[in-house]
């Protein structure tokens, strides 16, 4: 059965330890838009078996099963005219990738040493996997080999120039700039996961997209590798980063 055509589905392609949750954020200010907090996370805990803090939580909140989220959920009726999907690209393992046909693909992608590094904290045996690299190239040739145009965006430009990089985003997804995407109030969010009081912290201070000073924290030494064969993978996807 095709999905209804009631609306446009967003789907945020990001690797951990980015700004994906403020971009998540600056779409539920949009009135047009519904927002979703990683629908795949469960699915990804129980086929892969990784240990994440709130494991137990995150499996008891979501339908662990991709399949049914997929269809019920990513391709189901929603009530306004956008549905945004915040979506950890490590999440995709075993999954049937049909559905991303009916939907919009973007890629949100960050300096893997900034990712490993802060990453590690929360899961110290932290892969090359884990950064969602690897599944972000291959959604980025599988567009490519379509023929479509990928929309990827890194965050520290997007932090650089919040307006300007929201109001190219929103005319390349075909949607109309919302000056309301630009700031939202402090403190947890309804759409948020209930993991979010493992992750969450800094971002429920925030009130929009705040640079900061960049980190310089270096990535442990054991995990030197990991940030060195990420980075290869960083650098494909960058080749198609939007600029403003």
């Amino acid at each position: 059965m095709a999905p209804p055509l009631n609306c446009l589905r967003i789907n945020c392609w990001s690797g951990p330890r980015n700004i994906s949750t403020s971009f998540m954020y600056a779409f539920g200010q949009r009135a047009d838009t519904t927002v979703f907090d990683e629908p795949i996370y469960a699915h990804y805990l129980r086929v892969t078996g990784r240990q994440h803090p709130g494991r137990a939580e995150v499996l008891a909140s979501q339908d662990p099963d991709g399949e049914a989220v997929v269809r019920d959920l990513i391709l189901g009726d929603h009530p306004t005219p956008v549905v945004f999907f915040k979506q950890m690209a490590q999440h995709v393992v075993d999954l049937d990738l049909g559905f991303l046909a009916s939907c919009r693909n973007m890629l949100l992608i960050r300096d893997p040493e900034r990712v490993v590094t802060s990453f590690a904290k929360n899961v110290p045996d932290v892969g090359v996997a884990d950064t969602g690299l690897p599944i972000q190239v291959a959604l980025l040739e599988a567009m490519l080999t379509a023929g479509e145009d990928p929309v990827v965006v890194d965050s520290a430009a997007l932090l650089a120039a919040p307006e300007a990089m929201l109001r190219l985003l929103c005319d390349r997804l075909g949607l109309d700039f919302d000056p309301a995407m630009l700031s939202w109030p402090a403190g947890p969010k309804p759409a948020d996961g209930v993991w979010a009081e493992h992750w969450y912290a800094s971002t429920h201070r925030s009130t929009g997209f705040e640079a900061g000073a960049p980190s310089t924290e270096p990535a442990p030494p054991h995990l030197r590798p990991v940030v060195d064969e990420a980075r290869s993978l960083y650098e494909r996807l960058a080749e198609y980063a939007l600029t403003v």
